[in-house]
């Protein structure tokens, strides 16, 4: 029989428990579990089709019986009651949310609602089939047209996925012989695309573009064509990258630019026209704008503008638009809606980056760790493990304030943290109310004997 320590884990569980956790604060791979089935005295492939048995589920078990442990919930998958925008409502109480992209306030907007209502009433919910076989509709083209001319590019597809458009564009335009070069803190989708498409794969240290430019002088010889990917507002981190730096080594090293836009529209800028207009060069300057219409066009899916030619291109051979469903009408006409507030409406970036550098300054002058973020909507406070993060998560859900942990292997173990998506409809004393909050919840934490025992938490560990 095994013995158990009172917590719910019996011993073996728990001494598995302290080598992740500290595994993961030294950087090492996750460590391999108890003999599973493979290894019993049963037929070579015994266990191969449970599902329990997949990679990194025994992991994940594990780390939810390390919340067990000390007594936290499960932060993800909480079921919102209305639209969440600055609040919402979850089991019948009111919180400050700060977990929703809606960075303009349009998901629930009267002319975007109204545009999808319009859409549905004229061409259903969905477009039926992908585009190629069941043809377009007028919203699609309004919409790719008006993402065409925001970026000053000649044209634009509009994908089903945000994520699907980053790897299926990456995979269908490079090939063996070319070169994908990213920023180390890429999005997962660009990965996924670097992957499909088999060139060769680099990466550069997050925003060093003195390390870009040493990497191109020694490799970009090698390869036929090369792609620089950047995003233009980080969603982890809530920085930028250096946009006239980048277009000026992309010429130098004949390379492609590709900006992924997704959390920069609607946000960068004195308008919110993106990461072009927060540098105030001339967006032809990239060679493809891609972005999502998730966050600030309160909508989904995602696009390319470019040229006439790589837009051509994707429509023909890009499986994920090729071989999925178009984008529904009401999703396209909301997109184009919102859109077409955020250039009318500057009113509401000016109101989202005025609140952003509050949390910001309010944030650090209580000595939070926001690491690089320069202000713009997405503001990180770093607590230096998965535990620690998801107990201030639920601390400060018990305060009624609602906002995720992001944990490993989402970022590294002492990178864990709570990451504030703040809106144009945000109020200062919400914010202040949240920091406030924030400083209360690592107070009581910090004393909590549960999570002091946990190897590798200790004081000078979480700092």
């Amino acid at each position: 029989m095994k013995s158990h320590n009172g917590h719910g884990l019996d011993d073996d569980d728990r001494q598995l428990l302290d080598k992740i956790v500290l595994s993961r604060l030294n950087n090492q791979p996750t460590v391999a579990s108890r003999p599973s089935l493979l290894s019993q005295d049963k037929p070579a492939r015994a266990g191969w089709t449970d599902f329990v048995n997949l990679p990194g589920y025994r992991e994940l078990k594990m780390q939810r019986s390390m919340a067990a442990l000390v007594g936290l919930d499960n932060p993800f998958f909480r079921l919102h009651e209305t639209g969440a925008g600055a609040t919402t409502r979850i089991g019948g109480r009111q919180f400050i949310n700060f977990s929703s992209y809606d960075y303009l306030g349009l998901n629930q907007h009267p002319e975007v609602r109204a545009a999808a209502h319009a859409a549905i009433d004229a061409f259903g919910s969905s477009a039926s089939a992908s585009r190629v076989v069941a043809g377009e509709r007028p919203g699609h083209r309004i919409l790719e047209q008006a993402l065409a001319e925001h970026y000053g590019q000649d044209d634009c597809v509009a994908f089903v996925s945000g994520h699907a458009t980053n790897v299926s564009t990456i995979g269908a335009i490079l090939g063996p012989k070319d070169l994908i070069v990213h920023d180390s803190l890429a999005h997962n989708s660009i990965l996924a695309g670097a992957i499909v498409s088999r060139a060769e794969r680099r990466s550069f240290p997050h925003n060093d573009i003195d390390a870009l430019d040493a990497l191109l002088v020694s490799m970009r010889r090698q390869f036929e064509r090369v792609l620089i990917v950047v995003e233009g507002l980080y969603s982890m981190d809530g920085d930028v990258p250096d946009l006239p730096r980048l277009i000026e080594i992309k010429r130098r090293h004949d390379a492609w630019l590709m900006v992924d836009e997704a959390h920069g529209l609607g946000v960068l800028g004195r308008k919110g026209h993106g990461l072009f207009e927060h540098w105030g060069t001339d967006p032809r300057d990239v060679d493809i704008w891609m972005g999502t219409l998730s966050k600030a066009l309160a909508g989904c899916g995602g696009f390319i503008a470019g040229a006439t030619a790589l837009v051509e291109y994707l429509k023909c051979m890009s499986g994920g638009f090729v071989y999925s469903v178009g984008l529904s009408p009401p999703l396209a006409a909301a997109a184009a809606a919102a859109l077409a507030i955020l250039r009318r409406e500057p009113d509401r970036v000016d109101r989202l980056q005025r609140l952003s550098h509050v949390f910001l300054e309010a944030a650090k002058s209580q000595g939070l760790n926001t690491g690089t973020s320069a202000g713009h909507s997405i503001i990180p406070i770093i607590v230096g493990s998965s535990v620690r993060a998801v107990a201030l998560s639920q601390k400060l859900f018990q305060y009624g304030v609602n906002v995720q942990p992001i944990i490993h292997p989402a970022v590294p173990e002492r990178a864990a943290r709570l990451r504030f998506f703040l809106t144009s409809e945000h109020s200062a004393e919400q914010v202040r109310d949240a920091i406030s909050s924030v400083g209360r919840a690592l107070n009581e934490i910090d004393e909590s004997a549960l999570i002091l025992a946990i190897p590798g938490l200790a004081a000078g560990d979480r700092k």
